[in-house]
């Protein structure tokens, strides 16, 4: 895995990766990121759970939901958004970039974008 740029990480080809199956790595980010495949889409989420500050790649992928192992949150895969307590907001989620490979885009502030929505805490969504 190599970084393209300040806020693109080439990830290798993901065709291998089937539908229900998640695959982390570890060292993007602030915890890493776990890229999970669903209905045939790649989404990418912060690899740490909002409340319990766990692992979420530890936890069970259900359609586009991604459930803390620790406490049962679950958090939506394509916007970072939470389900309830005891969470009480969201994960950052992002743009994944598909060319030769599978490129993951971080973005440079901590802020999300306001055209896009991705990088900030819930993802598209903003939570509590």
């Amino acid at each position: 895995m190599t970084s393209t740029s300040n806020d693109s990480h080439e990830l290798g080809n993901l065709d291998d990766l089937q539908d229900g199956e998640m695959r982390v790595f570890e060292d993007i980010g602030d915890y890493g990121i776990v890229v999970c495949r669903v209905n045939g889409e790649l989404y990418a989420i912060e690899d740490n759970c909002s409340h319990a500050d766990t692992p979420l790649s530890e936890g069970r992928l259900r359609s586009h939901n991604l459930t803390c192992p620790l406490h049962g949150t679950s958090f939506d895969v394509r916007t970072g958004e939470h389900s309830g307590p005891p969470a009480y907001e969201g994960v950052s989620c992002f743009r994944i970039q598909i060319d030769d490979g599978v490129a993951v885009a971080l973005p440079s502030t901590d802020e999300k974008d306001p055209n896009t929505g991705f990088g900030g805490v819930g993802g598209i969504f903003q939570t509590r």
